[in-house]
């Protein structure tokens, strides 16, 4: 049988939300160079699927966190989702900004969170955990708790585990990079040279730079 996991990283695969890029890689915001993108905004746009990631999310909360009383957002790829959680187990919902706003009521948190509220923050992917532990900060500065965070997507990185370990929050993630990989390599999404780049990235991400072929 399946894991969640592995079903969830054939889904991913299938609308082809997962993007590699070996010769010319993405660049992240930390200035990281990546071969690989999960992208997932993309799933929002395929019904079965949302509805699918929707339910795993809501059952995770009702598993581990069953006194939740409020689920926040990551902007802004956890705005949806989480608000679909909020929905399915109707409980209230806001979305936390990576910066506050610059107009308006320069708000960081969006919409009505109670100080003393149990929150459950929804992620749409962990890289190094940078800006998903901001909006933890964030909510524990509005005079709330966080309970827990559970993410669609983890590359599995220890500077991640690390981060959320120091800063006192658990984490679950509904699928991960060792999932991605060894379905991707199944499904023949990638091939055997194309893994073995794969995986040396992730073991040294902040340093990898793409192999160029000369050709003399």
């Amino acid at each position: 049988m399946k894991t969640l996991e592995q079903i969830l990283a054939n889904k991913l695969l299938k609308i082809k939300a997962i993007k590699l890029q070996l010769a010319n890689p993405f660049t992240w915001a930390s200035g990281w160079k990546s071969p690989i993108y999960c992208d997932n905004r993309k799933t929002l746009s395929y019904p079965a699927l949302r509805n699918f990631i929707k339910m795993e999310l809501a059952c995770t909360i009702l598993e581990k966190y069953e006194t939740a009383s409020a689920i926040a957002g990551v902007a802004t790829g956890a705005i949806a989702q989480g608000a679909l959680v909020a929905g399915e187990l109707n409980l209230p919902f806001v979305y936390v900004r990576a910066t506050p706003k610059d107009h308006g009521l320069e708000n960081l948190i969006e919409g009505d969170l109670k100080p003393g509220s149990k929150v459950v923050v929804i992620e749409d992917l962990i890289s190094t955990g940078g800006s998903s532990l901001k909006a933890v900060e964030a909510i524990r500065n509005a005079g709330c708790s966080v309970m827990g965070m559970i993410a669609i997507f983890t590359y599995g990185f220890p500077v991640a585990d690390e981060k959320f370990k120091n800063a006192k929050v658990k984490y679950t993630a509904l699928c991960n990079y060792d999932a991605i990989l060894e379905e991707a390599l199944r499904t023949d999404y990638v091939d055997e040279s194309e893994i073995k780049t794969l995986q040396e990235w992730r073991r040294d991400p902040a340093r990898w730079e793409p192999q160029i072929n000369l050709q003399v």
